[in-house]
């Protein structure tokens, strides 16, 4: 079979690390597998698997070179996005439809007949929305709020979802779609549970390349961008409330950096709390770490919970929406707390206590890339 996968850039980020490994998944099972980029970053994101094919569509500047196109961006960035705020995908994204079915019949002439089309993220997908075919997979990385009920919540819904295969990366994400299909009215062809793939090789064998800058005294590490959505205010307080010797490293860059510097110096933390800013490999910081705490508002999936499960260290999250559920069940069960400072800070302080235990991969055996990737391929 020949997969396309199409992501909005390769720019370091979790729904784009998914996107390459899911291409690498495609490749591992057998298929010819095909990449898609919409908008080109400076240090991408590159494959493991060599013949995974990356290919480049500048649909922004195809937009623009239509005339039309670039008449309808002004006017968007003039009066429609003002008049209707988060709009402007809704009038751009009108032309990028048909400019990639345009740009896909060229590829397909070349490369031949492809037989799964997946888009990986809203962003991405906001991009061509007018674009439609039974062979397109809509995959949905973070929850909706349907507890939004106005008009324009239902014409982006509609632009979106309505007569696509929807495919959600968690139960959790899948639930707040099914809420959203009832309040926003539209009706999507299908609507599935697929979860991202865990490429536990590659992590293990990044793992243990060498890093310098990682300490040498016990820590515990949180691994995000420094976000509301995050609440990394939320892990430091519990943390300063847990009281343990370790230290806290958060890996991680974004907009609410000044914030949470601010939140360390008021309470006294700057020798305890290490931000170490923005890492191309992770999972080094990740191995030597004594405990992954995760503090999100929510996850789609939360995929950082398995990839610290692939670095053996053990993991705690708070309860939140979404997707981590997915992850931590059966055994992991008891590594879920109460989005709440003392419940976190009590959660801490436990699974600090005796030796680091011992991980059971066989716990990652859902997330497996080929097995996630023949859900795909299965899907009708």
């Amino acid at each position: 079979m020949r997969t396309l996968v199409i992501v909005r850039s390769l720019k370091m980020g979790g729904m784009e690390r998914v996107a390459v490994n899911l291409a690498d998944a495609f490749a591992e099972a057998g298929c010819e597998s095909h990449l898609l980029t919409l908008r080109r970053h400076r240090a991408p994101l590159v494959p493991e698997n060599a013949t995974v094919q990356i290919h480049h569509l500048p649909i922004v500047s195809w937009n623009r070179l239509t005339v039309v196109g670039l008449l309808i961006e002004w006017l968007s960035r003039l009066f429609l996005n003002p008049l209707l705020r988060r709009s402007h995908f809704v009038w751009t994204g009108w032309l990028g439809g048909p400019l990639f079915r345009f740009w896909l019949r060229r590829f397909e002439k070349r490369h031949g007949r492809v037989d799964r089309l997946i888009f990986r993220g809203r962003g991405t997908f906001e991009m061509v929305w007018n674009f439609r075919d039974e062979r397109l997979r809509f995959v949905l990385e973070n929850i909706v709020r349907p507890e939004q009920r106005n008009l324009k919540s239902r014409l982006f819904a509609r632009c979106l979802y309505q007569d696509n295969h929807l495919v959600a990366v968690s139960d959790g994400v899948r639930k707040t779609l099914e809420v959203g299909e009832r309040i926003w009215g539209f009706s999507p062809r299908s609507l599935q549970t697929i979860v991202n793939p865990c490429p536990i090789a590659s992590i293990q064998r990044m793992m243990n390349e060498p890093d310098g800058d990682i300490p040498d005294s016990p820590y515990i590490i949180n691994v995000a961008r420094l976000t509301k959505a995050k609440d990394h205010p939320l892990l430091i307080r519990a943390y300063a409330r847990a009281g343990i010797a370790e230290q806290l490293v958060i890996i991680g860059e974004g907009p609410e950096r000044p914030t949470i510097e601010k939140l360390i110096a008021e309470l006294g933390l700057e020798d305890r709390v290490i931000l170490a800013g923005h890492r191309l490999n992770p999972y080094p910081w990740l191995r030597q770490a004594r405990l992954f705490v995760l503090s999100s508002r929510f996850e789609g999936m939360g995929i950082v919970l398995f990839e610290a499960l692939a670095c053996a260290t053990p993991v705690l999250s708070v309860d939140c929406q979404g997707g981590v559920r997915q992850i931590l069940k059966g055994p992991l069960e008891s590594s879920l707390v109460p989005r709440e400072e003392q419940a976190l800070a009590e959660g801490i302080l436990k699974a600090m206590h005796g030796d680091k235990p011992a991980i059971d991969m066989a716990w990652l055996d859902e997330f497996e890339p080929r097995r996630v990737a023949q859900r795909f391929l299965d899907t009708p």
